[in-house]
């Protein structure tokens, strides 16, 4: 496979299904061709054809991110076959735990899928996206960044990792063709097991919830007008105002409370 000249290509990570599905179809609308970067066995060929139909060219990798190994190999391939200008690192991984009670398998996936794939993603495949005339990364964190939370101890930690990363990266490049940006999606129920968590949290999980396609629309428009901190509707807006004005001590407590809540699901 060769590179063609002027042909550029969209890398998006967890591109077999929700958030990342979604984002992958808002690209191929707006006719930006994309490379899909999924786990093995979870149907990415479909995501592919799907964007196919829209009239974008569309390539697939399958990968365990949290191998450093076959991280590295698909990154090479990319910078390899391909001008990258805009790469997105949806891949991630959630879920509600007691600490000490959880499996070490469990907190290791989440730093290493969370944190250090996107950090090494990124790492490997800005040299391919300076070198393009306009390029955009955009790192998907969460509104539960805003704030410690327990029994989403590590997930909280992870997120606020990736607000923090994108907006000090951001300012580092301001002087290039790369711009950064970073997405702070609220409550979506994106399949089965996240529609329970967020229906035991009660009242709680349900403020700032959105639709996983709004979202994704949101999410892509925002990002090509270069703004590089993006909440997705009003009410996470609001939610985002009254976290900083109730103080950390009752703010945690209210989180945690309905992030235990998660535990009996």
């Amino acid at each position: 496979m060769e590179k063609t000249k002027n042909e550029t290509y969209a890398l998006i990570t967890g591109a077999s299904k929700g958030f990342g599905e979604l984002l992958a179809f808002e690209l191929a609308y707006r006719r930006i061709n994309v490379i899909l970067v999924a786990l093995p066995h979870e149907d990415i060929l479909s995501v592919a054809a799907k964007c196919r139909e829209l009239g974008v060219k569309a390539e697939t990798y399958e990968a365990d991110l949290t191998n450093r190994e076959d991280l590295l190999r698909m990154t090479d391939w990319a910078n390899k076959n391909f001008n990258i200008n805009i790469l997105i690192n949806n891949a991630g991984k959630g879920g509600t735990q007691t600490f000490h009670k959880s499996d070490l398998s469990y907190v290791d996936n989440l730093i290493q899928i969370n944190v250090l794939a996107t950090t090494i993603i990124t790492h490997q495949l800005l040299p391919n996206l300076l070198k393009q005339e306009k390029s955009y990364i955009l790192n998907v964190s969460s509104m539960a960044s805003f704030s410690p939370i327990g029994y989403k101890t590590v997930y909280s930690s992870t997120k606020r990792y990736i607000q923090h990363f994108s907006r000090a990266l951001c300012n580092e490049l301001k002087d290039t063709s790369v711009f950064v940006s970073v997405v702070l999606p609220g409550p979506m129920k994106t399949n089965s097991e996240i529609t329970g968590r967020i229906e035991k949290q009660g009242l709680l999980g349900k403020i700032g919830l959105i639709t996983p396609e709004r979202a994704a629309r949101v999410s892509i428009r925002r990002m090509l007008k270069q703004k590089p901190y993006i909440l997705v509707g009003r009410r996470n807006y609001i939610n985002k105002f009254l976290l900083a004005l109730v103080p950390a001590k009752i703010r945690m407590r209210l989180m945690t409370k309905a992030a235990s809540r998660e535990i009996q699901f």
